[in-house]
């Protein structure tokens, strides 16, 4: 392995299912209705087309889509900025920088827009360069996850062509689509987030596991 690409958001930032809970009070403030458990399914997904899958009406505007993904980041931001819950899942840091002192990139990638995992960097203090080497978000590229966009821009920033070489860590079904589509090397769910190992299994990964320091022996 050259590079692992991290999920951030039940991956290696501690979520108790707050992403979700958030998105279900902004969809809410716009008079729409879901369950935390059809949330979850598009949990991973570049927001504003989570949002959209939901909705599932073609008339619904655009306009209308980025009013509730506003209200979704003012919150989100918000909860990072403010909130004493906000930490690192266990063991993710250690892990981290057990990979970067053996010669392993780390990157992270996110269904959040960029305002939102900067503001979980700045609550964690970690800094590119010095605790993590690169992080992308789905707003700066064409298509978000399931696709494989953001593992290959993180690639291109590392000059890395053989996607064999990389390796994709996250808690969702979209995370371990996005490491299958990209044709990543390793594909490993964790179970710390949104999903259960029952409900991961029935997707494409090398592994599962419940603490990121095991990811030490997977590779």
């Amino acid at each position: 392995m050259e590079l692992i690409v991290f999920d951030m958001a039940g991956t290696t930032v501690q979520d108790e299912n707050k992403v979700g809970l958030t998105l279900q009070t902004a969809l809410k403030e716009f008079g729409y209705e879901f369950s935390i458990e059809e949330i979850n399914v598009v949990m991973g997904y570049e927001k504003p087309v989570a949002i959209s899958i939901l909705i599932n009406d073609e008339n619904v505007e655009a306009t209308l889509i980025n009013k509730i993904h506003q209200s979704f980041v003012e919150k989100m931001i918000a909860y990072y900025k403010q909130s004493n819950e906000v930490k690192s899942t266990p063991n993710a840091y250690e892990t981290i920088q057990y990979l970067r002192s053996n010669g392993i990139k780390v990157a992270f990638d996110t269904g959040f827009s960029r305002p939102i995992a900067d503001a979980i960097f700045e609550k964690l203090n970690w800094k590119q360069g010095i605790d993590f080497d690169f992080s992308i978000t789905s707003d700066e590229v064409e298509h978000g996850r399931p696709y494989p966009d953001m593992i290959f821009k993180a690639m291109e920033h590392f000059n890395i062509s053989d996607a064999s070489k990389v390796g994709k860590v996250g808690d969702t079904m979209s995370d371990l689509q996005q490491g299958e589509n990209a044709k990543c090397g390793l594909v490993v769910g964790v179970t710390t987030g949104a999903y259960s190992r029952e409900e991961l299994q029935n997707h494409y990964h090398n592994y599962i596991i419940d603490n990121l320091s095991e990811l030490k022996n997977n590779l």
